[in-house]
């Protein structure tokens, strides 16, 4: 809340109106969050090694991996505080809808926490059971879902791209979509964090995608020139969208290869959560199989990998999952699989915002 603080002295110090901008507090948040994000790194990631919470590698992951054992881990708890402190100095207080991302990012956090502490004491377990994770992930998704649907002036209509008419209204059904694209989103980005930088960089393309979703939805003008739902306050996640891309990029400065952190399911569902209840706030839901179409891809290769296994009794489609295995399986080197992911996320970015004069 600081800029509340300083914008109470704007009218002794004119110059201080600046601060009541939404998009000079995204700047700021992204900004913050950047230093942030460095300076716990460097403080944190000694700790870590020096506690031993490392790294443990499957036994059927890819050979090269097992040079990976011991680095330390559960490092989205530091970029997960970078935001939380980032948002909390730049962001409106009394804006509702910034404090169910926060919260959910929280929770989700805590779930992730949790499978990365059973791993890292166990060193040979697999963390939480899937059904306990996904039912804890659902029952959080769940909350937040009734609190948006119950206790705000929120639109239960679902926005199609292309469509500008076309805005069925789900009603009480809107709360099943929350659960949909918040687990969904949480579970994709944490199969894509495979590799040294590869979910990081895909993230931060897609909470700049949001940032312009978020700003363009809360702008009442703008929002109806361009026929897309009009969600008072939606605005203000800017400044989330800002502080994680922030973070996000301080957070590369360690985890680009070699990788001196991983983030862990701490971050990546924290962070995959965070995306998804933006993109149902926002009234981008659908927006999302587009700006987060490598995380989508990713998950769909481990759902169809799995399937086509039990069907033809031990065949495989792609030589390992998720697909960013089978292309290191391939030959592929490990930072030449990353930039070339980073390259379609980009590209897919661009297309969804490209939507947006499309209706």
């Amino acid at each position: 809340m600081l800029y509340k603080l300083i914008y109470y002295f704007h009218t002794d110090y004119s110059f201080l109106n600046v601060f009541r901008y939404i998009s000079f507090r995204t700047i700021y948040a992204t900004l913050t969050a950047l230093v942030i994000s460095l300076l716990l790194g460097y403080w944190i990631i000694p700790k870590l090694r020096r506690l031993q919470i490392g790294q443990y590698i499957r036994d059927d992951g890819p050979p090269n991996h097992k040079e990976k054992v011991g680095t330390p881990t559960m490092g989205g708890s530091f970029l997960l505080l970078s935001i939380l402190i980032s948002s909390l100095l730049w962001l409106e207080p009394s804006n509702v809808y910034v404090w169910l991302v926060l919260v959910v990012a929280i929770l989700f956090g805590g779930i992730g926490f949790l499978d990365d502490y059973l791993k890292v004491v166990r060193k040979s377990s697999k963390g939480l059971r899937v059904w306990s994770k996904l039912s804890m992930q659902a029952g959080v998704a769940l909350f937040i879902g009734m609190v948006l649907y119950h206790y705000t002036d929120f639109d239960s209509r679902l926005s199609f791209p292309f469509f500008k008419g076309f805005l069925p209204d789900l009603g009480v059904g809107y709360l099943i979509l929350v659960i949909l694209v918040v687990v969904g989103a949480s579970n994709a980005v944490n199969l894509t964090d495979g590799l040294d930088g590869l979910a990081i960089g895909p993230i931060i393309v897609a909470f700049l995608s949001y940032l312009v979703f978020s700003y363009l939805a809360g702008h009442i003008k703008i929002a109806h020139y361009l026929q897309i739902p009009y969600v008072s306050g939606a605005g203000e996640l800017s400044v989330i969208c800002g502080a994680v891309v922030g973070a996000g990029m301080g957070f590369l400065w360690y985890n680009a290869y070699p990788a001196q952190v991983f983030m862990g399911d701490a971050g990546s569902l924290s962070l995959g959560a965070a995306l998804g209840m933006i993109a149902v706030i926002s009234k981008h839901e659908i927006t999302l199989l587009l700006v987060g179409g490598l995380f989508v891809f990713e998950a769909l290769s481990v759902i169809l990998q799995v399937a086509f296994f039990k069907i033809t009794g031990g065949r495989r489609v792609f030589r390992m999952a998720p697909i960013h295995h089978h292309f290191e399986l391939k030959g592929w080197p490990e930072p030449k699989v990353t930039v070339r992911f980073w390259i379609i996320a980009i590209v897919l970015a661009l297309l969804s915002v490209s939507t947006l004069k499309l209706r």
